[in-house]
């Protein structure tokens, strides 16, 4: 073989050195067992997951939009339901359109089905990333530790549009990543898939538009010479490549104004949509080390520091192991990682610190924990994954008792996660790590349960109790009850039973349904009659205040409602 020969076959091997495995592997096997067992495991736990605070208004405005097409753009009711024409609707018109296939299944159980799903996709595509990138281990490891990462499991349920954010931004990003490999001149397949899930998440959520800078990243990093020794030729490159991205643009507008009319209006509106959530000022509170702030004027880190207390250790050690192993030279050499690898494992690193990065620098408005950046949780999985799979193989070119042991230690700290979340079901997305003590470290100091996902459980043992003690329900029981909530009203009206009755008038109230999140519970004294608890910590209280107590100044207060 001449030496030209022998130069164009080295290259050609490193630049498909981490193409992944087109084999079927035992891990592969492994990674679909995985998804099948969470799928069951959502459709035989999706009704112990209540309504969440917004999800009514969400599926009302998902109503509005179909009338808005079904009345030939006329009905304008779509543009002036409170701020919701500044999301898209995409989620929430998939919802309404299975109720409507499916009446005999309640709309919001649809909604959870849904959104679970949804999250295990999101599971799927953060697998389908890892193996990638580092192959059918790493697939794995990924889908294993963002199954046990309780923010994600907890959330998949009814958090209805940070969790198919987060899932489609997921997806995305390993299309992209396919098509930087044959850039300037990607595969169709892979610019459409990209353009099709960017498309998804631009129909849920204006953060979307980061993957249309994400696909101009991950091009500026597959030039394949550095971008000064040939300047003409690297503005070739990229000008071929976003040439080539142009469909995918195309689509994703296309899906975006299809679920979000208020964005086709004017090709501006999604910019205004960024800067009015960057100006939102609604009286909304939230807690931060003991501290409750406004929404607005929450500490700079906040968010970051919600992430560092809530995602498992494991998965934070591995992702800080990756990225420094493709920051340091020497580390990458050692682990035999290709210039390839290096080059995506740092595209996902960004996906995951970017947003983090303008949070603190632009000091945005905050609530509600870490729940609006749920779309970085499955980048740190990616790379955690990669990271651990690494380890392991590094000890097992050493001996395989090593090897061994890297395995069963990975198996362990995943596990030791996975009974924390078993311990906390169905209320995983409250977990805390060890930084903070766990959940009752945290208890006082951060936010719990803010979408009252408590509610449901909380009406059951009310009504057990009234059953036992008042025998309320059986014939001849005509008593009614009025119960105050710490929480939404319809999320209540859709699970009591009819003797029990929401009541605005806290003050009126004959009992008192409350998480403890932020106190709430303290807004009414009475005698706690229900006690939802999990490692030890009161999660959520039920208060008869039919007993002689003392009212506070504000009877019909709300303060803590998200």
């Amino acid at each position: 073989m001449t030496n030209l020969g022998q130069d164009k076959l080295n290259a050609a091997r490193l630049v498909h050195a981490d193409a992944p495995s087109r084999a079927f592997t035992p891990y592969d096997v492994a990674t679909v067992l995985v998804l099948a067992a969470l799928a069951v495991l959502a459709l035989l736990t999706f009704r112990q997951y209540s309504i969440s605070n917004d999800e009514w208004v969400q599926h009302q405005y998902g109503a509005l939009i179909l009338a808005y097409y079904k009345s030939g753009l006329t009905d304008g009711a779509v543009f002036h339901f409170d701020n919701l024409y500044l999301y898209g609707g995409l989620f929430d018109i998939c919802a309404v359109l299975l109720s409507h296939a499916f009446p005999a299944i309640d709309a919001y159980d649809l909604r959870h089905i849904l959104c679970a799903f949804i999250g295990i996709g999101g599971i799927a595509a953060t697998a389908a990333t890892a193996r990638l990138i580092a192959g059918p281990r790493a697939g794995l490891i990924a889908a294993v530790a963002l199954a046990i990462c309780g923010s994600w499991y907890g959330g998949m349920f009814n958090h209805t549009k940070d969790i198919p954010l987060a899932a489609t931004m997921m997806a995305s990003c390993y299309f992209l990543i396919r098509a930087s490999r044959d850039l300037p001149s990607p595969r169709w397949r892979d610019v459409l898939g990209f353009g099709f899930f960017a498309g998804c998440a631009l129909g849920i959520k204006v953060l979307g538009l980061l993957l249309i800078g994400y696909a101009g990243i991950i091009t500026l990093l597959s030039i394949p010479q550095p971008v000064f020794v040939d300047l003409r030729a690297s503005s070739v490159f990229v000008f071929r490549s976003m040439l080539r991205f142009l469909p995918a643009f195309a689509l994703a507008y296309v899906m975006m104004i299809a679920a979000w009319p208020w964005a086709g209006l004017s090709p501006l509106n999604p910019i205004r949509a960024i800067f009015s959530f960057a100006d939102f000022h609604y009286n909304i509170h939230t807690i931060f080390e003991g501290t409750i702030y406004d929404m607005a004027h929450v500490p700079a880190l906040y968010v970051p520091v919600y992430l560092l207390i809530k995602l498992p250790l494991v998965n934070m050690l591995a992702a800080a192991f990756t990225i420094a192993a493709t920051l340091i030279p020497f580390m990458a050499r050692g682990l035999g990682w290709s210039s390839r690898r290096r080059i995506e494992v740092g595209f996902v690193a960004f996906t995951m610190a970017y947003p983090l990065a303008c949070q603190v620098i632009g000091h945005g408005p905050a609530f509600t924990g870490m729940r609006h950046f749920f779309f970085v949780l499955p980048p740190v999985a990616v790379l955690a994954a990669v990271g651990l799979d690494a380890t392991i193989h590094w000890f097992g070119q050493r001996s395989r008792a090593l090897a061994i042991a890297a395995v069963a230690s990975v198996a362990v700290a995943l596990g030791v996660n996975a009974d924390t979340l078993y311990r906390l079901h169905p209320y995983e997305y409250l977990v805390y790590n060890d930084l903070v003590g766990g959940l009752p470290g945290a208890t006082d100091r951060y936010v719990t349960d803010y979408w009252v996902n408590s509610m449901n459980p909380a009406i059951d043992q009310l009504q057990n109790y009234l059953e036992r003690t008042e025998g309320a329900g059986v014939p001849g029981h005509h008593k009614l009850y009025k119960v105050a909530v710490c929480g939404e009203r319809y999320a209540f009206i859709n699970h009591a039973k009819p003797y029990l009755v929401w009541w605005k008038n806290w003050a009126e109230a004959d009992f008192f349904i409350s998480p403890t999140h932020m106190h709430c519970e303290r807004e009414r004294e009475g005698k706690v009659v229900v006690s939802i608890k999990r490692l030890g910590v009161p999660i959520a209280v039920v208060k008869d205040l039919r007993q002689p107590r003392k009212v506070p100044a504000v009877a019909t207060a709300e303060p803590f409602l998200h």
